[in-house]
C-alpha cells in the first residue's frame, strides 16, 4: 500500500501542469507559432540569463535557447546547428528556427533587458 502512494506522489510531483511545463516566476509570454503553426499563440514563456542566454519553453515541455550577441543588436542559436532567421520588425524582433517561430519584444535585446 505504502508504495503504491509512493508512485502515486513521485508521479504527481513530476507531471507537468495542464498547459504543459509552467512558467518560472519572473518569466514573460511572448507570442510563439511551434512546428510550422500558421497562427502565433501567446503562450511561450521567456527567461532571461544574467549571461545573456534566453530561454524559451513551450507549452508543451520543450524549449529552445538563445544567446544575445553584437551588443544587443541579434541573436544565436545557443544549442545545435539549426540556421536561425532574425529580423527587428517595429517595435519586436522576429525569430525563425526549425519551423518554430517567435516574437521578441525589442527592448529584450537592449543591455538591461527591458527593465
Amino acid at each position: 500500500m505504502r508504495t503504491a502512494v509512493g508512485l502515486a506522489l513521485l508521479l504527481a510531483a513530476c507531471s507537468p501542469s495542464e498547459s504543459g511545463a509552467p512558467a518560472a516566476q519572473g518569466d514573460a509570454l511572448i507570442d510563439c507559432a511551434l512546428g510550422g503553426a500558421a497562427e502565433f499563440a501567446h503562450d511561450c514563456s521567456l527567461e532571461r540569463r544574467p549571461d545573456g542566454t534566453l530561454i524559451v519553453r513551450h507549452p508543451d515541455g520543450g524549449f529552445r535557447r538563445f544567446k544575445v550577441v553584437d551588443d544587443g543588436h541579434s541573436l544565436t542559436a545557443a544549442d545545435g546547428a539549426e540556421a536561425l532567421a532574425f529580423a527587428q520588425n517595429g517595435d519586436r524582433v522576429d525569430v525563425s528556427i526549425d519551423g518554430d517561430r517567435y516574437r521578441f519584444p525589442g527592448s529584450l535585446l537592449s543591455d538591461d533587458g527591458g527593465r
